[in-house]
């Protein structure tokens, strides 16, 4: 069935969305026309949608949607979507929309699944699984063009193919989507930036079904939003194409340290990269106990003889010799496989294993802050002092990050020193109280001067939060979400729309 077919099953209002959809850009005001209730009431037309999708639409008593419907976190698997769409064009979304849209049932895009409130799984919604566009495919101009379901995996084998990298983040299984739609930080982001600033365009189905494509001369407002204003706030994105560059030597390194020297090793780390040259990124992961221990790692553009200075010049700064020491040369892609934990796995293994790879799911809660400047270690310190279970992971930014203003894109926190996240695996039996421990550090580092926050690390409870992610961008962001989703298709708990 074609897509004029399609609509006609659905009945006369359908074809008046249509018409009005195709009609040109969305207007301004009054003359606005407001499609979200064209179906008056009534659950969505399930047979409708499965009549243009086949077997790629999962409703419950469909076999293998009850493996269909999971996200990555094992906390929300009780929440049962509605139907999981197994998309595999943007015409696929727009079918959706078409079915979904005015019934008042939660709407998601999926693309890796990694989202911290299981938001990519709404409980009685419509999944749009866009798994199946994956393809990651090279240009000529050094461009790359990645379908909105590719993995990061599958992204970085793809340019080193080619012997290209963009910068993006270190989880294989995180989907590409909602990774550049956030930000994307990762462990190349002091030399190339975000994953965000590397976005030339974006094919986007909006609210209205249109298919638009957002760039610097088309929908420049929304492409400035695209960058950084977190993933299913404007439109479902079906495609993207991302600005590479060559992929030269990379060095890894992990540094680790005896008890007891934890706060020196945090205040001299902080010091360290706010000072490093962008050829260097680094984390540093303080985790929870009595005393509290740290580790440091990361990976540097270039090769040993320029990294190990670096290195010894930390180990100085914090006057404690580190009790392990590996420092390796990696391709690419051999260096993005060890950030990710897969260093001895085929590509096909950095795979869940859903899809005949090792990597299992997991079950954790986490929350953010960002680090304006470096703040006192010793109380950062104190804050994990009893904490088991719980890691502090405070990520480098500065260098290539920092070339935008704030306002130059959606994601404001340009001058940030690193972001924080606060992570504890756990059961669902354990989830109040280990939600308990992240909220109590995220507070005191915002008692110490950390009030922004990740919104890729996305938190339910955390206060002022559409100021905390998005800061003096949250206007603009909001006007954006109301030219293009004036009846909030696409809003969820702690989407721009109800910031």
């Amino acid at each position: 069935m074609d897509r004029r077919g399609f609509l006609a099953a659905l009945g006369a209002g359908a074809a008046v969305a249509l018409n009005g959809a195709a009609s040109g850009g969305v207007a301004q005001g009054a003359s606005r026309r407001r499609v979200a209730g064209f179906v008056a009431g009534g659950s969505p037309n399930w047979a409708a949608l499965k009549a243009r999708l086949g077997g790629r639409l999962l409703l419950p008593e469909d076999q293998g949607y009850a493996v269909a419907r999971l996200g990555y976190n094992e906390l929300y698997d009780s929440q049962l979507p509605a139907a999981v769409a197994r998309c595999t064009s943007a015409e696929d979304v727009q079918s959706c929309l078409d079915v979904a849209r005015g019934h008042g049932v939660p709407i998601a895009a999926r693309s890796g699944g990694h989202s911290y409130l299981g938001y990519s799984v709404p409980n009685g919604g419509l999944v749009m699984d866009l798994r199946p566009m994956a393809r990651v495919q090279v240009q000529d101009d050094g461009t790359v063009q990645v379908g909105a379901g590719a993995r990061l995996i599958e992204v970085y084998a793809a340019l080193a193919d080619a012997g290209r990298l963009m910068p993006a983040g270190s989880c294989p299984t995180v989907g590409v989507g909602g990774l550049a739609l956030g930000g994307g930080v990762g462990v190349l982001a002091r030399k190339y930036g975000l994953t965000c600033d590397r976005l030339v365009s974006a094919e986007v189905v909006t609210a209205d079904s249109r298919v638009v494509t957002a760039s610097a001369c088309s929908e420049p407002d929304l492409y400035w939003a695209l960058r950084g204003g977190g993933g299913g706030n404007f439109g479902m994105v079906t495609r993207f194409t991302f600005s590479t560059e060559p992929a030269p030597e990379l060095t890894v390194f992990s540094l680790r340290f005896p008890a007891g020297s934890t706060a020196a090793v945090v205040g001299a780390w902080q010091e360290w990269v706010a000072d490093a040259p962008p050829e260097l990124w680094s984390n540093c992961v303080v985790s929870g106990g009595t005393p509290p221990t740290c580790r440091v790692g990361g990976c540097h553009v270039g090769s040993e003889t320029g990294l190990n200075p670096l290195l010894d010049r930390l180990v100085s700064a914090s006057a404690t010799q580190p009790s392990s020491r590996t420092v390796q040369a990696k391709t690419y892609l051999d260096a993005m496989k060890y950030m990710a934990g897969c260093a001895n796995d085929t590509i096909a293994q950095c795979h869940p294993t859903s899809e005949g790879g090792v990597l299992p799911r997991a079950a954790f809660v986490a929350v953010s802050r960002v680090l304006p400047a470096p703040l006192d270690a010793q109380r950062m310190v104190q804050l994990m002092d009893g904490r088991t279970g719980i890691d502090l992971l405070l990520d480098s930014m500065g260098g290539a990050v920092a070339r935008f203003a704030p306002d130059a894109t959606a994601f404001p926190h340009r001058s940030a020193l690193a972001t924080a996240q606060i992570y504890a695996s756990t059961t669902p039996a354990g989830k109040a109280a280990a939600t308990a421990e992240v909220d109590a550090v995220r507070d005191g580092l915002a008692a110490l001067g950390a009030t922004g926050a990740y919104v890729n690390y996305i938190d339910a409870s955390l206060p002022d939060w559409g100021t905390a992610y998005y800061g003096g961008n949250l206007p603009r962001l909001k006007a954006v979400a109301r030219h293009y989703d004036p009846d909030q298709v696409f809003a969820f708990p702690r989407s721009v729309a109800r910031a």
